[in-house]
């Protein structure tokens, strides 16, 4: 066969991501749920026949699913080669959100199916979707003290839950059974599945045209480039061993901090990330399975060499240890629903901190690192209804060698950002009285970080309970290079007038609510990159001039002396 000239590739490479950014667009716009349809808390992607290796995938889909449904498709081959599974047939579409099985937590639902050409299968296309409620204890599945995984919800190996294109109504039933809000799932696993076929659809008209032989061969040769390309960016990076510290504010259960070590060894055009020293298996759900863990790690390196192509070939110059012994390898029955959300991003906090010892000019300093969970359920008496609401919220991230942080970002793992207030009081018995930037949150430093995200909710009838799983509440996000660290995560529950702030400062669950009461929450700003008073005076009085720093605030964090506006005349 002739070698594939450059011009076909390019047109390929594009033709692949199109497809599944097809179905990321598909997926949310015909999904039920807000936090699908509107805040995009979903992925999807091509994977090898073979044995599940990343092809491609959606630029608008979650990066921490980059490494995940890889795993977890993975495993659904492996499980079908040994019997575990039942063979596929054209049409059918496998569910599986077990956490021990290339998962995340058992919120995050995955939907695979096998595409057949000739009659044999020609790659698998899977999905992601965050459903809102899968059971467990609380409404939403974010329980903060959980201690078995089956506190967290319903565990689901792979299973067809369509037959040959037929959802199979025993499996659904099931399901329904053991979640809230049940009549709603319908319009997300049909959105789901209509995702996949679409991208079905699309891969086969690029097949028709191109040929399965030629794609074939653009595949292999893409996987080839992405990992030339990583091993040329790393190849930059000098020899040596770079460490660094991360923490998780506590497991939810034990109110005391987990320890996440970090070395990357860089030699030569690899690296190998070592997690010796961290933290043990810990009582609550602070744990990761492995699978979110390497996904941790893939896009973290993802956000500092963004333009290599993203396929498996990206990943092979990159070695992970097993942290075996540790609360980063998480095995059946450890509680794990803070994996994916918060402890995901303190691995990337981790990498960063390391990685900009060895690229200062390419690293940030960490971002707020916490997407925020809260989860809100109760009954709707003016609808007679029950709901769930689940919102997740952005945060500041870093400074860096040439800017300051974004403000009010998306969480280091995803491009999820929140549903619009406005669509939440539609949907929901609430009221937003206070939705902005958290003033003063950014940490100091020569460029600083980017302001968190405060906001206030108010119940408005009928009652609740309330869940909490974020983190950085202990400790605010890393400065890098002198700058200081961003401001920590607060919450504050307002029951009767009296104000409640969790032991665990950003962890608690099933706090009871009524018509009334209230939640306050304010998001991490990121740190600060470079000494503080390098600083441009200029940039810190047009700071305090808009409001984020206080005259106060910029002479104890920046050194700088900020003359009071002018009084006015009248």
């Amino acid at each position: 066969m002739a070698k594939l000239d450059t011009i076909t590739l390019s047109v390929l490479q594009a033709a692949l991501q199109q497809v599944c950014d097809e179905m990321d667009l598909t997926f949310s716009r015909a999904a039920f749920s807000p936090v699908i349809a509107e805040a995009n808390d979903r992925s999807d992607g091509i994977y090898s026949a073979v044995d599940g290796s990343l092809i491609a995938q959606g630029s608008q889909g979650l990066p921490v699913f980059v490494g995940v449904m890889q795993y977890s498709t993975r495993t659904v081959i492996e499980m079908i080669a040994d019997g575990r599974c039942l063979a596929p047939e054209p049409g059918d579409i496998y569910i599986v959100n077990d956490p021990y099985l290339g998962g995340t937590h058992l919120m995050d639902v995955r939907f695979v199916m096998p595409v057949y050409r000739g009659g044999k299968i020609f790659c698998w296309l899977s999905n992601t979707g965050h459903w809102p409620d899968i059971g467990g204890s609380v409404p939403g599945g974010f329980s903060a003290s959980a201690t078995a995984v089956e506190q967290e919800g319903l565990r689901l190996p792979p299973v067809k839950l369509f037959k040959k294109g037929v959802l199979d109504p025993e499996i659904y039933a099931i399901i329904c059974s053991n979640i809230r809000v049940a009549d709603q799932r319908i319009g997300d696993i049909r959105a789901q599945a209509a995702a996949l076929l679409i991208g079905q659809d699309r891969l086969s008209e690029i097949l028709d045209r191109y040929g399965d032989e030629t794609v074939v061969e653009a595949i292999a040769e893409l996987r080839r480039r992405a990992a030339e390309q990583m091993r040329a960016s790393i190849a930059v990076i000098p020899d040596g061993v770079y460490r660094s510290q991360a923490f998780v504010d506590s497991d939810g259960v034990v109110n005391e901090p987990l320890t996440i070590n970090l070395a990357v060894e860089k030699k030569g055009d690899t690296l190998t990330f070592d997690f010796a020293g961290s933290s043990k298996p810990c009582a609550g759900p602070m744990n990761s399975v492995l699978a979110t863990t390497l996904s941790s790690v893939y896009l973290a390196m993802r956000h500092i060499f963004p333009e290599v192509p993203i396929s498996a070939g990206a990943f092979e110059p990159l070695t992970v240890k097993r942290p075996e012994g540790t609360f980063l390898d998480a095995k059946y029955p450890r509680p794990v629903s803070g994996c994916a959300a918060e402890v995901s991003q303190r691995i990337a906090e981790a990498v960063f901190a390391a990685m900009v010892q060895a690229l200062p000019e390419k690293v940030t300093a960490a971002p707020a690192g916490s997407s925020g969970n809260f989860a809100l359920g109760g009954n709707d008496p003016a609808r007679g209804r029950d709901y769930v609401m689940y919102q997740i919220s952005g945060g500041g991230y870093g400074g860096n060698a040439g800017h300051d942080g974004l403000s009010n970002g998306c969480s280091t793992i995803g491009i999820s950002k929140s549903p619009p207030v406005e669509i939440m009081e539609q949907a929901f018995p609430v009221l937003y009285r206070h939705y902005a930037l958290r003033e003063g949150s950014g940490g100091a430093g020569k460029h600083r970080g980017g302001f968190g995200l405060a906001y206030e909710v108010e119940i408005l009838r009928g009652e609740a309970r309330a869940s909490f799983v974020m983190d950085h509440g202990r400790f605010g996000p890393q400065g890098a290079l002198g700058g200081k660290d961003g401001m920590p995560n607060s919450v504050t529950v307002f029951r009767g007038g009296e104000a409640h702030v969790p032991p665990h400062l950003s962890k608690e669950q099933d706090i009871a609510l009524k018509a009334g009461d209230r939640v306050c929450v304010g998001t991490p700003g990121g740190g600060g990159y470079g000494d503080p008073r390098e600083r441009n005076p200029k940039q810190v009085a047009e700071d305090v001039r808009l409001g984020y720093y206080t005259i106060e605030q910029a002479k104890e964090m920046f050194g700088a002396v900020v003359p009071p506006p002018p009084t006015s005349q009248v």
